[in-house]
């Protein structure tokens, strides 16, 4: 039986795009698909007496986890653009995947960096704008040299509160000011925010969506959803997991 001639071109369509970037599995797949976006502290081995030793995950470790992802067909994506792609503004690989760093330690480019640039994966930081000042945190050069990388940079207020005990005045400059502030000094969109350690209520997601974030990211457990842009779940990595506690986590939100 012979296809429409409209048939027809759509097949042609969709083989282009499969084909195209380089021989790269690009395509425009379902708009709504959720994307798994995991979620990493320190790249670094745990220092003593930390107080949350499972936040750090060592350079080895951290380096093994995105060999496995390679090889299992997943390639880093920035926040921006499964946003863009969930509003039908852009493609996809066919295993997309954000790698996010919370906080802004040093870290995340002495030991992360060279990682992810050995793949040409982007990765996507949630600074605190505090942490720009302290010898572990990371220097607004090295931010920059994150953002020459393909890196996106998004909020993760000025100092780390809990911004569910916050009266509305400074619960707006822990919002906003973070925005303003990381556009003004990184000349970023800063289109994303993080909420620190996971808190929020209703009048934190409406001062989020007051400042003008397309989206915020929480701390939990799941796949990054469309319908819920200003609590997008995360994958929690830990310093242990490895390669195969890192799948396991991934299979258990039904994924290779």
């Amino acid at each position: 039986m012979r296809l429409p001639r409209l048939a027809l071109l759509v097949l042609a369509l969709l083989s282009t795009l499969a084909g195209s970037a380089g021989g790269r599995a690009y395509w425009r797949v379902t708009r709504l698909e959720p994307v798994p976006i995991l979620m990493y502290h320190v790249i670094a081995e745990p220092i003593a007496g930390a107080p949350y030793p499972t936040l750090y995950v060592p350079r080895a470790e951290f380096a093994a986890e995105m060999a496995w992802l390679a090889q299992h067909g997943y390639r880093a994506v920035t926040l921006q653009q499964v946003f863009d792609h969930w509003r039908g503004a852009g493609p996809l690989p066919a295993h997309p995947i954000v790698v996010s760093f919370d906080d802004g330690y040093r870290s995340q480019y002495t030991n992360t960096l060279p990682v992810l640039r050995s793949h040409r994966w982007p990765g996507v930081l949630n600074l605190e704008l505090r942490n720009t000042k302290p010898v572990w945190g990371t220097r607004p050069g090295e931010v920059r040299a994150l953002l020459s990388a393909g890196w996106e940079l998004d909020s993760h207020t000025l100092t780390h509160p809990d911004l569910t005990t916050l009266d509305a005045a400074r619960l707006r400059e822990e919002v906003t000011g973070s925005r303003t502030a990381l556009r003004r000094r990184f000349h970023v969109p800063a289109n994303f925010f993080c909420y620190p350690s996971g808190r929020f209520d209703d009048a934190v997601v409406e001062a989020v969506k007051a400042a003008g974030y397309l989206g915020a990211t929480t701390t939990q457990f799941g796949l990054a959803r469309p319908q819920a842009l200003y609590t997008l779940a995360r994958v929690r990595v830990d310093g242990g997991d490895g390669p195969r506690g890192l799948a396991a986590k991934l299979a258990s939100l039904g994924l290779r």
